[in-house]
């Protein structure tokens, strides 16, 4: 399931502007590298490996896929803003991941990403939608209750290797929660994709198998994901 929420997705009050000229699609091979920059931007302390999206991305693109996996790209630069997955296994989702780059906390794109993933938990006639979340992260908290999830238990040291907590979280119906246009577009072709430099890629981001938040001292980014023990094969 999922992890914790990054910063500035779930507010929207950080002073960012809108989201415009971000468009959402789906996630392909060629994202990786711009993926990974985020990853372990946001969460060094136990950010996902290659393999892992790997693993994940490879359940997205045959008929009996379980997985959706959406990127948001920057239109006038191609730059990676963030990104988002979910799993979906016998009529339940599980919010894989939700990440959002710095300079766009604030602005709704984790609203936008998260209302993508419902809106494919619905595609894939899911009656319920489950996420963790830290303790901790309320900003995060908040956006998910925005879209009506409810706690429903605690995980107790979920998030490692800080040994924090997460909550359990549900949404009883994924096809009644509020959208946030996210308008998810065709992938493009690999050869008019524009090169990403990892580097300059800041960002923030949730886990799918593996939560957990940037650190400590900094604003918890509007993110989730879950255990790749638990989650990622399940």
């Amino acid at each position: 399931m999922t992890g914790g929420a990054t910063g500035g997705a779930a507010g929207g009050a950080t002073g960012a502007t809108p989201a415009a000229g971000v468009a959402l699609r789906p996630m392909r091979w060629w994202d990786m590298d711009a993926v990974i920059a985020l990853e372990h931007d946001l969460f060094p302390e136990d950010a996902w490996s290659r393999g892992m999206f790997w693993s994940e991305l490879a359940d997205t693109r045959h008929p009996g896929a379980t997985r959706t996996y959406v990127v948001a790209e920057e239109a006038a630069t191609g730059r990676l803003a963030g990104y988002a997955g979910l799993a979906a296994v016998a009529g339940t989702g599980d919010v894989q991941t939700i990440a959002v780059a710095r300079d766009h906390w604030g602005t709704g794109l984790g609203a936008r990403l998260l209302t993508a993933l419902l809106r494919a938990a619905t595609a894939a006639e899911c009656h319920e939608v489950l996420l963790e979340v830290r303790v901790d992260n309320a900003r995060a908290q908040r956006l998910y209750r925005r879209f009506g999830f409810e706690p429903i238990g605690l995980r107790k040291g979920y998030y490692q290797p800080g040994n924090a907590d997460a909550l359990v979280m549900r949404l009883a119906d994924p096809a009644a929660a509020p959208a946030h246009d996210p308008v998810v577009a065709p992938a493009h072709d690999p050869a008019a994709a524009p090169a990403h430099d990892p580097a300059a890629d800041p960002g923030d981001r949730a886990d799918p198998a593996d939560p957990a938040d940037p650190t400590a001292t900094a604003p918890a980014p509007d993110t989730a994901r879950p255990e790749p023990s638990e989650e990622k094969h399940g």
